[in-house]
């Protein structure tokens, strides 16, 4: 970890009123003997079986050199903690983020005005669903190599082989059921069936995704889609794309994306 960052723990209470860990990451210069101004706040929701430490690492020092809060919430779902797949609880929780560090880590001053969301995969799910359920939240957000359609996604599962079968039986725990049973509960998991309230919400969105994606297999049919769907509805927030061949892996999310997000939402200087 660098020395221009330091990492914070907190628990909250999730939806379920189950106790979950949260990591904060924040510029080292800001203690409680030392309390922050107001700060930009990033809400970063984990990847797929992703924890809360581990997604705090990826971003870095990429805190310090903006003088930007970043949590990382643990997540809980309906049923399943690092497998939330969009569960609006978990999407609620989300939205309660800078309450919750208000009042853990009050030191730590937030800019209401600059709250952003960032996440890939499942996080990039979840920050889209966040956008469409809670957009007055929200001054920006990114969302990398995410599933949108979580209905097609459950059948998609299959082509990752033993762990897709192992996935699409996670998902039946989660969800309750599958898309032939339980239609509607894969659908409203998925950002595509809130296109309207994302369009709608003014809030910039960039969207990134990969031909060379090989766990969200399919992205034409996923991010592709949703972004072409996006613009067909005249959004009322500036919303971008990018595409690109890089792999769906730790290494592209913290080297490339998340500096590229980070700069997009004004964050970072250009450079």
């Amino acid at each position: 970890m660098s020395d221009s960052v330091r990492h914070w723990g907190l628990r909250y209470r999730a939806h379920n009123k189950v106790l979950r860990w949260a990591v904060v990451v924040a510029p080292s210069q800001y203690s409680p003997q030392h309390p922050s101004p107001a700060l930009p706040l990033v809400i970063s929701p984990h990847g797929r079986g992703v924890r809360a430490q581990t997604n705090a690492n990826l971003w870095r020092d990429l805190p310090g050199q903006g003088d930007f809060i970043v949590v990382c919430p643990g997540g809980m779902g309906r049923r399943l903690p690092l497998h939330s797949w969009g569960w609006r609880g978990q999407i609620d929780d989300l939205a309660r983020m800078p309450d919750i560090l208000r009042s853990a880590r009050p030191w730590l001053r937030v800019d209401r005005q600059r709250v952003y969301a960032v996440g890939g995969s499942m996080g990039g799910q979840e920050t889209l669903l966040l956008v469409g359920r809670h957009p007055e939240l929200l001054a920006g957000a990114v969302a990398f190599d995410s599933v949108t359609d979580f209905f097609r996604r459950y059948s998609d599962f299959a082509l990752l082989g033993r762990k897709g079968l192992m996935l699409q039986a996670l998902a039946r725990i989660e969800v309750g059921g599958t898309p032939t049973t339980n239609p509607l509960e894969y659908r409203v998991r998925g950002p595509q069936h809130w296109i309207d309230e994302i369009a709608h919400s003014r809030v910039p969105l960039q969207i990134w995704w990969s031909d060379a994606d090989e766990i969200v297999t399919g992205q034409e049919n996923q991010s592709g889609r949703f972004f072409t769907d996006l613009q067909a509805r005249h959004p009322r927030g500036r919303v971008e794309k990018v595409t690109g061949s890089w792999s769906h892996t730790a290494e592209s999310y913290r080297r490339l994306q998340l500096p590229g997000a980070v700069r997009w939402l004004g964050l970072l200087p250009e450079v």
